[in-house]
């Protein structure tokens, strides 16, 4: 860390993404759209994938029929990938470093929530062998199945909701959010939020700059650059 690293804004609420940043689901996610985009000749690339990551629902499901050219409506494809998603999900790893930083931020009794774009039904499907993980957290919000979350990431909703469910709500400004992706990214800064982002190595330069800071494993982060208490000496 250099000393310009120590100029961020001290938070006192964390936020974080679930599919690519707390569980291996983004590498899933990517074996099932193949196997949907094979059946019609058709190719799923790195830069299609990057553009879509963090969006929800139907929303999410006509955007990637559009981009990959499935010549199936949205319904059709959601019909298909959810048969795939009861068959892969279950074999969901979680992320390097990500459990040790949650456990760690609980035992500092920092307040520390989810905010997901998947929907509750297939949550469940991806952690299946980590309830007691997720059983961490404050609380959880389903991008694609929570009535309060009118528009998905870009756009701000998830992470302001989110944040609205802690009980002594604070203010954006106060809440440091965790994500992988460029979608996620905007939508935690249009929510007036601090970002870290953890980006899959393939993400660009300029989708890497935008976010307040960047590390490249979740491991990697010292909590004390946000003013959040830093890792006690045995533990790093």
């Amino acid at each position: 860390m250099t000393k310009k690293d120590m100029q961020f804004k001290p938070v006192t609420h964390v936020l974080f993404d679930m599919d690519g940043l707390l569980l291996d689901s983004e590498r899933l996610y990517t074996v099932v759209i193949e196997e949907i985009a094979g059946k019609y000749g058709k190719i799923y690339t790195w830069e299609m994938k990057s553009k879509l990551m963090g969006r929800i629902g139907r929303e999410a499901a006509a955007a990637l029929v559009e981009t990959v050219g499935l010549p199936i409506t949205p319904e059709e494809y959601i019909y298909q990938s959810q048969e795939i998603f009861r068959r892969v999900f279950p074999s969901c790893e979680v992320m390097p470093g990500a459990e040790k930083l949650v456990r760690h931020l609980k035992s500092k009794k920092i307040p520390i929530a989810v905010a997901t774009s998947s929907s509750e039904e297939t949550f469940k499907l991806k952690t299946t062998n980590h309830r007691e993980f997720f059983k961490i957290f404050d609380h959880i919000v389903f991008g694609s199945s929570d009535p309060e979350v009118k528009n998905g990431k870009p756009a701000p909703d998830i992470f302001l909701i989110c944040a609205s469910r802690f009980p002594d709500k604070p203010a954006p400004e106060n809440c440091l959010v965790f994500e992988d992706a460029p979608n996620g990214v905007t939508a935690a800064l249009a929510a007036g939020m601090q970002v870290v982002m953890v980006p899959d190595p393939r993400m660009d330069e300029l989708n890497r700059s935008r976010a307040t800071f960047c590390v490249d494993r979740l491991e990697n982060f010292k909590p004390e650059v946000f003013g959040l208490p830093p890792y006690d000496s045995a533990a790093t």
